[in-house]
């Protein structure tokens, strides 16, 4: 099943984008999905569980850093545009 993940990350910190810029970076490594991102969130698209998988595992880096937010939706449908 094919799924589409709208994802905004808050670091509730002074400085703010750099682990924003992580997290983007990290799921640009993981090949079997795609990535996009705009100014207001990131989308990511790929097959459920590659998605979920590559998300547990960089959410849970990303909330070493204290007070950080993370809201989802998940779509189960590929929104993305070619």
């Amino acid at each position: 099943m094919k799924i589409s993940v709208d994802i905004s990350y808050y670091p509730l910190k002074d400085e703010f984008i750099p682990p924003i810029l992580d997290f983007i970076d990290r799921m640009n490594k993981y090949k079997t999905l795609t990535v996009q991102t705009n100014g207001m969130s990131t989308q990511v698209f790929g097959n459920y569980f590659d998605v979920m998988n590559a998300l547990t595992k960089e959410i849970h880096q990303s909330f070493e850093l204290p007070h950080s937010v993370f809201i989802l939706k998940i779509i189960n449908t590929d929104l993305e545009k070619h």
